[in-house]
């Protein structure tokens, strides 16, 4: 296969199998899936939405969440992991928010990175399902395939992103990278994989381990 007939087989498959990917993480707005994003770090989407509610009760927005102390906010986020450096995080990044953008998330990756605890990646999710400007974030998913499916060099997730932009058409990003989430869930994981359930690799070939 041409490299551009395997591109035209993902993106078929993947509109086959998921022609309408929701957001994994519990969320109701910019704001609340900015905090749901930064949680996700190093830990499980199923995680992080046992947790959200609990702290979406108390503050699912800046203003109230400014209202908790750090260690308020560390206690009730405690289970996904990374607690001190989020809880720092997110309460700092809400006073900022406050301070700097009138309380409400900005549509900007540089405003987005400048918060506290905030990467290239959670931002890029925000700005792509947030507020539908094109971007690709780039988790251990999407590395992992790009990287399986020889389509990528595989050496960081910088130069990952890169090649899956040069790769795949702009419209489609912010709706792929959720498809490639779910297929490497379902079909193609890191543990336990089984190449004949993996009907992406098996039928375009994968880079030799």
């Amino acid at each position: 296969m041409t490299k551009k007939e395997k591109i035209d087989f993902i993106i078929k498959t993947l509109d086959e199998l998921y022609p309408n990917p929701a957001i994994p993480l519990i969320h109701k707005d910019p704001y609340t899936l900015l905090i749901a994003v930064l949680l996700s770090a190093q830990s499980t989407d199923a995680r992080v939405n046992t947790i959200t509610p609990i702290l979406f009760k108390k503050a699912d927005n800046p203003y109230d969440m400014v209202k908790l102390s750090v260690a308020e906010i560390e206690s009730i986020i405690k289970p996904v992991g990374l607690s001190p450096m989020k809880s720092k995080g997110i309460y700092g990044l809400s006073k900022m928010m406050i301070e700097l953008h009138d309380g409400k998330v900005p549509p900007s990756f540089e405003a987005l990175e400048a918060f506290p605890a905030v990467g290239h990646k959670t931002a890029s999710v925000v700005m792509s399902q947030a507020f539908n400007i094109p971007a690709f974030p780039v988790d251990t998913h999407i590395h992992r395939l790009m990287y399986r499916w020889n389509l990528t060099s595989g050496k960081n997730v910088a130069q990952t992103e890169k090649d899956a932009k040069r790769l795949f058409p702009i419209e489609i990003w912010n709706k792929l990278h959720l498809q490639i989430i779910y297929y490497g869930r379902e079909y193609s994981p890191a543990r336990g994989w089984n190449l004949d359930n993996d009907i992406i690799t098996k039928t375009i070939g994968r880079k030799q381990f």
